[in-house]
């Protein structure tokens, strides 16, 4: 598996597991179940674990924590990323009357201590801003996430879904850099590679992130019948299957793109590693960008 470097003392693998449906209907939260998740993983070279305080209305880190309660050692073994700010009325936070953000000082340093209690761990590799807040103080938001790269507690910083001016003012109040951006890109939410964020990111050589890649699914309810029909014949050439050529897409743009990948079945977290082994020429991934937007290129 690849590896990807966002700092002299950071990197992670290329693909990206993420828990955020680690709690989805009744499935099955066990530590036997969710090591087995790890585990399947690790075979394959993903070490990379992307949190968030919200997901699985607020409970997530809670059963990570509990496998590594049980495993201490697989600590070791893994880069754990988390997110704050979003605040719903929800697990511990339904006395809340509406959701908002928080990017105060209390708050973020709050929520950073309340996920490592909720994880079992000391420190985070990654800490990011969850969401762009309106209502945000940079001077204080950024000394506050400096103040928590300097006492340990997280390796660095980073932000998700933030547009490039909200990047470049948080971090114009920051010591520490912003080393990355998780923002939605597929083969079915595009609009990154020509509003600015991606090129954003490679100005500034900041490996992006990318949450949804396979479109929340959507990509396999036939919807754009084009475009799977151009995925499949590529599956087919390529001896892989459409999950695998719609990451591959992902990875093979300059960008440095690092999937974020959150099924729940075992089955298709084994072959998650396959994309690495998809080549796709720049003729076949315009081919693909044509048939995602409906459109030949101008």
């Amino acid at each position: 598996m690849e590896r990807i470097s966002l700092s002299e003392d950071l990197d992670f693998s290329r693909i990206i597991y993420g828990m955020w449906r680690i709690k989805d209907g009744d499935e099955d939260t066990s530590v036997p179940h969710v090591r087995a998740k790890i585990d399947a993983c690790l075979d394959q070279g993903i070490t990379t674990i992307d949190q968030a305080d919200i997901y699985g209305d607020y409970g997530a880190e809670a059963v990570l924590g509990s496998v590594l309660k049980d495993a201490p050692a697989l600590r070791d073994q893994i880069e754990i990323v988390t997110k704050c700010d979003i605040i719903a009325p929800i697990g511990y936070h339904s006395d809340k009357r509406v959701k908002y953000y928080d990017t105060s000082a209390e708050y973020v340093t709050g929520a950073l201590e309340r996920s490592l209690t909720e994880m079992s761990v000391e420190a985070v590799d990654l800490l990011l801003i969850h969401r762009p807040d309106p209502f945000m103080d940079a001077d204080v938001t950024g000394p506050a996430l400096d103040a928590l790269v300097d006492s340990g507690k997280t390796k660095a910083i980073g932000v998700s879904n933030f547009r490039p001016w909200d990047f470049e003012l948080l971090q114009s109040r920051m010591d520490h850099p912003l080393l990355t951006n998780q923002i939605e890109i597929s083969v079915l939410e595009t609009s990154s590679f020509t509003n600015g964020d991606l090129a954003y990111a490679q100005t500034h050589r900041l490996p992006p992130m990318a949450w949804s890649p396979l479109g929340g699914g959507a990509l396999f309810d036939g919807s754009n019948a084009k475009l799977t029909k151009v995925l499949t014949r590529i599956a087919g050439e390529q001896n892989a299957d459409m999950t695998a050529i719609a990451v591959a897409w992902l990875i093979a743009h300059p960008a440095r793109i690092m999937p974020v990948m959150g099924t729940n079945n075992l089955d298709r977290i084994k072959a998650l590693g396959k994309a690495m082994d998809v080549a796709l020429d720049r003729q076949t991934w315009f081919e693909i960008y044509e048939a995602a937007n409906g459109a030949e290129v101008p």
